[in-house]
């Protein structure tokens, strides 16, 4: 029999996800949540491309939450609006679906976005006795079982460092590409995604999770960035990028332990190939782990086309998708990539 399933919203990563849920064998879509009321009655298929299926999109929450369904699988954004995002999960747990999800990225640890939080979503969970996952946006297994999988190959390591290495310019969220990472804009040193302290509340929990992983306690969570500019004019997402203005970002978020960087996670993100040319290129994830001995695995993506963005976006929403079996049949609870068994593509081969 198989899972019934919600899915909420329709942007980059919940396209794919409509896609992923309907052809899985062991799912189906029974509801599709929107939040422009001009998709509001339009086929879930249609929107995501790949004809009518037969699911009608609503933007009634009580209606969809009290369909006979399993799980819901959030994609919606939460990069600027974390508390309406965290109220969501609440509202759909208390309500008695599962819900695997893509963001809030903090909660890919389920303290990372503070001990009140974390209480609030443990009580809906136990209120519908049933259970949240979340992977985040980066995608989440590049963060968790890619990194911690490679580790088990070592004697010791004194280091772990996971790398994004992608190009920015087809990621369909100019707001977020352009206002809120600053591509675009002066080089200045300004803070990134936020205040400072933003980006160790974001990636934090990918460090928790990751340290508790690897048995090992930590003191601080630090944050470090770096701009570079554009050697030329170029156009991206519908705008131009000045000669000199933003047109590449480098961070860090470092795990201190032993009153050093030992997890890194480290975002080398451009809108031009060009830019940065100093900087290690790539189409994907890079994991070093120092140690005995040295590890490096590069796993390169891309799509149809040979975009490495779009092919992310898509392995984001298929790690949830594939995941909402064993989330549904699990304990009722908040859930870290620690707390699932092995997620393969079984039953999903091409025919």
């Amino acid at each position: 029999m198989a899972y019934k399933v919600i899915q909420w919203s329709t942007g980059n990563v919940g396209r794919y996800a409509i896609k992923g849920i309907h052809f899985h064998p062991e799912l189906e879509l029974v509801g599709l949540w929107v939040h422009s009321a001009n998709k509001v009655g339009k086929d879930a298929g249609e929107l995501a491309g790949i004809g009518h299926i037969g699911v009608a999109a609503s933007n009634n929450i009580d209606e969809l939450l009290a369909m006979d369904a399993d799980c819901v699988c959030y994609t919606a954004a939460a990069d600027t609006r974390m508390e309406a995002a965290v109220a969501d999960l609440c509202t759909m747990l208390r309500a008695g679906k599962n819900v695997v999800a893509s963001s809030p990225v903090a909660l890919v640890h389920p303290a990372g976005l503070g001990e009140a939080v974390r209480a609030a979503l443990h009580d809906a969970c136990t209120a519908g006795r049933v259970s949240l996952f979340v992977s985040g946006i980066d995608p989440g297994w590049a963060n968790d079982v890619f990194p911690l999988s490679i580790t088990g190959l070592v004697e010791r390591w004194n280091s772990v460092r996971i790398q994004e290495i992608v190009n920015y310019a087809t990621y369909d969220q100019p707001y977020v590409v352009f206002d809120v990472m600053g591509f675009g804009g002066p080089c200045e040193n300004a803070p990134l995604f936020g205040p400072d302290g933003t980006l160790a509340l974001m990636w934090g929990g990918t460090i928790r999770l990751l340290a508790d992983g690897l048995g090992v306690n930590l003191e601080a969570i630090r944050e470090n960035h770096v701009r570079a500019p554009s050697p030329f004019d170029f156009k991206a997402l519908g705008r131009t990028v000045r000669k000199g203005t933003c047109a590449a970002v480098r961070f860090e978020v470092q795990g201190i332990i032993g009153g050093e960087p030992r997890i890194v996670v480290e975002h080398i993100t451009r809108l031009h190939d060009e830019a940065a040319p100093e900087w290690p290129r790539g189409h994907g994830y890079v994991v070093s782990v120092k140690g005995v001995p040295n590890l490096e695995c590069r796993l390169d993506m891309y799509d149809a086309t040979g975009d490495t963005a779009l092919a992310g976006t898509n392995i984001t929403s298929t790690r949830i998708v594939n995941a909402i079996p064993a989330v549904c049949a699990a304990a009722p609870g908040m859930l870290s990539a620690l707390d699932l068994p092995l997620i393969t593509g079984r039953r999903l081969m091409e025919r």
